[in-house]
């Protein structure tokens, strides 16, 4: 179960860096604006989304469940 979080945290911060690349590179020397950077943050958003979809029905299913250290 933790190697699904890493691996999505992962892919999170991946689609976040190539979004910063696309932002630098893009558009330069005249260049037209490609849509690489809309992609990789609509990536990024759709990743998180689901990763908390499925903590949260990981959570209902049972599969995880709370530490209960107190706060």
């Amino acid at each position: 179960m933790k190697f699904i979080f890493v691996f999505a945290l992962l892919a999170i911060i991946g689609a976040l860096v190539m979004a910063g690349r696309a932002l630098l590179k893009d558009g330069r020397d005249g260049q037209t604006k490609s849509k690489r950077m809309l992609h990789a943050l609509a990536w990024r958003v759709g990743l998180s989304v689901g990763l908390f979809a499925f903590i949260l029905i990981s959570y209902k299913l049972g599969w995880i469940h709370p530490t209960g250290i107190p706060l």
